[in-house]
């Protein structure tokens, strides 16, 4: 691909960089966004503000159609408006799964009825969505739910009792997606349903977990007899592994992307501050760090040019997830390790690369599991990239509730 704007991209970029020139604040360093230091609801009332504001302009999700609220442009266009915002001050974490992974699900399988009184909300940040799959004993194995789903008699209705985990954003989650087994006697991919829930509906108990840098982004989720209308199902009883899917290959485009972890430049700035730029072993790590970083944005590119011609994002992002986290990983450690004493110590200070360097050890181990394991993405890539044989597994064609556990 062509790697330079062409004249009509040129000429959206200037016209998405001044509009965010004239409405939002450029950033003051890479962790600003809006509301930081607000108590939580006033950082959320200036993130729907926000939002409210970008969606009016057509830029919160460009490639939607312009029924739905978004200019209809191509994926590179979506790529220009994220580059431009991210020199502002913007959100990050409360639109993002609602936008890129269970909207475009609603667009796919909701009713008309859905869309229009659904996504319009979602996009101006009016409502925000949350993504439930992972369990206590479901989590790289999104098929293995228990989560359990059943009509209430012959009615319009079902009734959901179980348990996720790991659910980002769910306490402050208008709508969420759920995945839940609806025929146990089928094997484990064929018994599973999609459904939206309203997350205020009586029976859901969301309980925020306290993480070890201090924040509370992931949830679980309980679900005590909630009673979840018909006309919320997602696609057919029983296709709900087809319907979770394409949310799948969204989220580790997402992932694979994910900010907070460090980059080359943010790895330089360590190196150069810890005086190490004549280190043959620094020196060794950067090149790696650029070889690698090189390597996923062109692997980038491909997906965008794919994209860009109607495709969607295959099994082979799991190859820039798996590649991200684990780079992200060796880089956030050996920035501990140039850091030396000062390593160990905890950083208050948003601007500096301390604060930078610690989120990323902290999350880079994260991120090696959220989203898919290296192991199952390693099985996703042989198997359905690479066309290798499959790995032999106990469960398959055998019905869910005779599996061993």
């Amino acid at each position: 691909m062509n790697f330079d704007d062409t004249p009509a991209e040129a000429a959206f970029r200037s016209e998405v960089r001044t509009w965010l020139e004239a409405n939002a604040e450029p950033k003051r360093h890479t962790r600003d966004f809006v509301g930081d230091g607000l108590p939580p609801a006033e950082r959320l009332a200036a993130a729907r503000a926000w939002q409210a504001k970008k969606a009016a302009a057509g830029y919160a999700a460009v490639t939607w159609p312009r029924e739905f609220g978004g200019l209809g442009a191509t994926v590179l266009q979506q790529l220009i408006v994220r580059q431009e915002e991210s020199r502002f001050r913007s959100t990050f974490g409360i639109f993002e799964i609602g936008l890129g992974m269970c909207l475009p699900t609603l667009m796919a399988y909701g009713s008309e009825a859905h869309k229009a009184s659904r996504i319009r909300p979602g996009l101006y940040g009016q409502e925000i969505w949350c993504q439930m799959f992972s369990e206590p004993a479901a989590g790289s194995d999104v098929a293995g739910v228990l989560t359990r789903a059943r009509r209430d008699g012959d009615g319009d209705e079902w009734i959901v009792n179980g348990q996720k985990v790991w659910t980002t954003g769910a306490q402050f989650s208008d709508y969420g997606l759920l995945l839940a087994r609806t025929d146990p006697t089928l094997p484990k991919h064929a018994g599973l349903t999609m459904f939206f829930v309203d997350m205020k509906s009586a029976g859901i108990e969301v309980r925020p977990i306290r993480q070890m840098a201090g924040e509370s982004e992931f949830n679980e989720v309980f679900f005590t007899d909630l009673r979840v209308p018909d006309h919320q199902r997602l696609g057919a009883v029983g296709a709900g592994w087809k319907v979770a899917l394409t949310t799948l290959m969204h989220e580790r485009l997402s992932v694979g992307a994910e900010i907070g972890l460090l980059n080359f430049d943010a790895l330089w700035s360590v190196v150069q501050d810890a005086g190490q730029l004549q280190n043959p072993l620094a020196i060794e790590q950067l090149a790696q760090a650029w070889v690698a970083e090189e390597g996923l944005r062109l692997h980038q590119c491909r997906t965008l040019t794919a994209m860009s011609r109607g495709g969607v994002p295959g099994p082979e992002q799991s190859i820039a997830k798996l590649v991200k986290a684990t780079l992200a990983q060796r880089m956030a450690n050996f920035a501990i390790e140039l850091q030396g004493e000062a390593g160990q110590l905890g950083c208050d200070d948003p601007t500096s690369s301390g604060q930078a360097v610690e989120r990323a050890w902290a999350w880079s181990a994260a991120m090696r599991i959220a989203g898919g394991t290296d192991e199952i993405l390693r099985n996703i890539i042989a198997e359905r990239v690479l066309g290798l044989p499959e790995e032999a597994r106990q469960d398959k064609g055998i019905p869910f509730n005779e599996v061993p556990r």
